[in-house]
């Protein structure tokens, strides 16, 4: 009996939402943060960048303490460090204090990151296009939530920035102990005793650049289009235009979850969105307000549709429940290594040369990635097999293994 797993499909949803909202809560609050703290632009790009970061460092941390305990426990406890850091950001308020809970904050995130993935192979074996989507679309509705509602509801109710981010750590902080009561413990995987990535594996490298690709269309935006909208007399659009990249999101994990057989395990769609992503940057440059708007919410689809696709193949290639942490892991240290450094050599190319359109460069960068990333990919299942099948599949090997 195929039967869609909604209370799985939420868990992961609200374990996404977790994620990004105490990530992106951040930034709205900078001013604030600044007129409190002796921080510098230097101290607040590094304290922006700073998740990014980690979300690449502390991955293969995640595939440790995954192998060493599992994919639900490590979820569970890396949601409770998230809140708590979280939580802790505006003690103080202290520079020390706020830098110290970033790092512990940013470390959670990865760590809970790479046992998603894992968590859709244990959890929706047969619909591994829907869990992802659902999952992703938590992403992307924490980016929203963090990014939209912090100045706007949180400030206002909490009364304080050290309060706000208090307020949003709560959310992990009550997905955690409900996770812990309705999910069953998993049982242990000794089918390998490796946790390390394979970075020596072509498919790793794939699988980066295909997620840095995704990533780094989606950081670089974020960060260069206010300024550039600035520089060209646009200042005006620089509210719409984020709020267009950021929105356009949405649709692309709603597509996938509609119809996850037509886009799953493909590389077609992923490399379509290259010159969705290139045609979005293309129109942007067009000195028209619709253009630049379109042209926005075009990049925002491209980052988002590649991102999701790109989450749902590592349960689809991994051979063993272990092989898909391992594989994540080594995919998001490659991918947000890109997504941290790109966008840094757009600003440098900015500043050295002087040319505006040099710091959009990062998206013209992540497009070619999704090109080229899938490219040599081997998927051991044809065009006409759905996720579902897929998860049928993998349901008769652990059959097979007395799991």
């Amino acid at each position: 009996m195929n039967r869609i797993p909604w209370l799985q499909l939420v868990l992961l949803w609200l374990a996404g939402i977790d994620l990004r909202l105490t990530m992106l809560a951040v930034p709205p609050l900078i001013p604030l943060i600044h007129r409190d703290l002796p921080l510098d632009e230097t101290a607040v790009a590094a304290l922006l960048g700073l998740p990014v970061l980690l979300l690449a460092a502390a991955a293969t941390l995640g595939s440790m303490i995954i192998a060493r305990s599992d994919a639900r426990r490590t979820v569970i406890f890396g949601l409770v460090a998230l809140g708590i850091s979280s939580a802790l950001r505006g003690a103080g308020p202290s520079l020390a204090i706020l830098f110290a809970m970033t790092l512990m904050m940013g470390a959670s995130v990865a760590v809970v990151q790479p046992a998603l993935p894992a968590l859709v192979y244990h959890w929706t074996p047969r619909h591994i296009g829907l869990a992802t989507a659902a999952y992703s679309n938590g992403l992307l509705i924490g980016e929203l939530i963090g990014a939209g509602l912090t100045t706007q509801v949180a400030l206002p109710v909490a009364g304080s920035w050290e309060r706000a981010l208090a307020l949003w750590s709560v959310v992990p902080l009550l997905t955690a102990p409900l996770l812990w009561a309705v999910t069953p413990a998993l049982k242990p995987d000794r089918s390998s005793p490796r946790w390390l990535p394979d970075f020596h594996h072509a498919r790793t490298w794939r699988l980066g650049f295909t997620h840095g690709g995704s990533s780094v269309v989606y950081f670089g935006a974020n960060a260069f289009l206010p300024d550039y909208l600035h520089h060209a007399g646009a200042a005006r659009l620089i509210g719409p235009a984020l709020f267009w990249l950021n929105a356009a999101q949405l649709p692309a994990s709603i597509a996938v979850a509609l119809r996850p057989g037509w886009f799953v395990g493909r590389r077609w769609p992923i490399q379509a969105m290259a010159f969705v992503a290139v045609g979005g940057l293309a129109l942007f440059f067009v000195p028209l307000d619709w253009t630049r708007l379109a042209g926005a919410a075009m990049m925002g689809f491209a980052a988002a549709f590649g991102f999701v696709l790109n989450l749902a193949l590592p349960p689809l290639l991994a051979e063993t429940p272990a092989d898909v942490y391992r594989i994540s892991a080594g995919m998001f240290t490659i991918g947000y290594g890109l997504a941290f450094a790109v966008p840094l050599a757009g600003g440098a190319a900015w500043d050295r040369t002087g040319f505006a359109a040099a710091s959009l460069a990062p998206v013209a960068f992540g497009a070619l990635c999704l090109l080229l990333g899938p490219w040599g990919l081997r998927l051991r299942f044809d065009a006409s097999q759905t996720a579902e099948s897929i998860g049928r599949r993998r349901d008769s090997a652990r059959l097979q293994q007395g799991e």
